[in-house]
């Protein structure tokens, strides 16, 4: 959940929890005055009934003006009659319209309207409260949109960055005018993102240089080599000539892979044809000690070079390390799995896929420990997955696709 989601969630919870208060408020409030107004009224009527009942309608005036109330020449228009008490020869009422409660008394043939006066002040009194209430939520209002403008730069970034880290190296943010942390973090950013493309830049012209300059000795080296008269150091030299050119392809590989330079063109493929190039890649002296087994056939969407390099590296390396018998590829569904008899790995297989690194000196050390590092870079760009297994003294490594 963003921060932009979680702010507008507490908006709206502070908003509700706000307006619930209001109403409950002026709820209790309302029951408050209307409890108050009707005690007074009640009181206030034993009085005016006793003026009533002895005639006395100058001393009735006069603590109408004393209570301050006033006496209504018609009846007012209400909605409720909260109150009613039925006396000897009349009925005293009191009732409420919407802002306002009255009293009513009749008294055989009197009947007189009463309004209390200091319900003004408390209509004055709401009203303000009203309007600081309403002055509440502006202002909160206010603050969440000046709080989403400040982070708003944020969420821009957050997008810059998933870009930039998806291998958009170009991405920059407008520095914001500003002179706070988030402006600050803008230019640190942009600042380590140019810096961070000129380091790529620089490995991307560093491997084009190097595939250059060591492609060509290794060239005329070849070409030298077959100018030699046949002999056991001429093999022994080809090897290693071929260990060079294959050491300095996977290097230059790996860092393709690692510095995100590389595309890959992704299509679906048949498995077969895909361990078909695997195996024309390899220089094979004796295609028997290789046994491939079709279980089940099934299509992959891959980079059939990249993916073809991964399988060649995995049969090479089961190459260079079988005890006996033959190397075998074995295809199920969803699965290629590559079986030699070997002894066990000793450590575990994440550290074989890291770069230069190789089993003890009693196994045989024809590899430069590229190739397992360079399974991963591939496998891991396709998202597929290596695994290990040992089983029957033998050891498998499995692509899942």
């Amino acid at each position: 959940m963003s921060i932009f989601t979680k702010l507008s969630i507490l908006f709206c919870l502070s908003m509700t929890l706000m307006l619930y208060l209001s109403f409950k408020t002026d709820a209790i409030t309302q029951e408050k005055i209307q409890y108050i107004h009707q005690e007074k009224y009640i009181q206030a009527s034993k009085e005016f009934l006793n003026f009533l009942v002895n005639g006395d309608f100058a001393g009735l005036n006069q603590r109408t003006k004393e209570l301050n109330y006033s006496k209504l020449s018609k009846a007012p228009t209400y909605d409720k009659t909260i109150y009613t008490d039925t006396i000897s020869f009349g009925t005293i009422k009191i009732v409420k319209n919407d802002t306002n409660y009255f009293l009513y008394i009749n008294y055989l043939d009197d009947a007189v309207w009463f309004y209390d006066n200091s319900q003004k002040k408390e209509h004055e009194q709401k009203e303000l409260l009203n309007h600081l209430i309403v002055a509440d939520i502006i202002i909160l209002i206010i603050m969440f949109l000046i709080i989403i403008k400040i982070l708003n730069p944020l969420k821009k970034l957050s997008n810059v960055i998933e870009n930039f880290g998806a291998g958009d190296f170009s991405v920059r943010l407008k520095p914001t005018k500003q002179k706070d942390e988030i402006s600050k973090l803008i230019s640190t950013f942009n600042a380590m993102a140019q810096n961070l493309q000129n380091l790529i830049t620089s490995r991307v012209q560093f491997l084009n240089d190097i595939s250059h300059e060591l492609r060509t000795p290794i060239s005329k080296a070849k070409i030298s080599l077959e100018m030699i008269e046949h002999s056991r150091y001429k093999e022994i030299l080809k090897k290693s000539i071929n260990h060079i050119d294959e050491l300095t392809n996977e290097l230059l590989e790996i860092e393709k892979l690692n510095a995100d330079t590389t595309t890959l063109n992704l299509q679906t493929h048949s498995i077969d044809t895909i361990l078909a190039l695997a195996l024309s890649k390899m220089q094979v002296e004796d295609e028997e000690s290789i046994d491939v087994k079709i279980i089940e056939l099934f299509q992959t969407k891959a980079d059939i070079n990249y993916l073809a390099i991964a399988i060649k590296n995995l049969i090479d390396n089961a190459l260079k390390y079988k005890e006996k018998d033959k190397v075998e590829i074995v295809i199920r569904h969803n699965l290629l799995e590559i079986k030699n008899y070997a002894k066990p790995l000793t450590r575990e297989l994440a550290y074989y896929t890291q770069t230069f690194t190789q089993e003890n000196s009693s196994r045989n050390t024809n590899g430069y420990g590229l190739g397992l590092n360079l399974v991963k870079r591939i496998l891991e760009r396709h998202h597929f997955n290596l695994i290990y297994s040992y089983n029957q003294s033998k050891i498998c490594f499995t692509i899942q696709f």
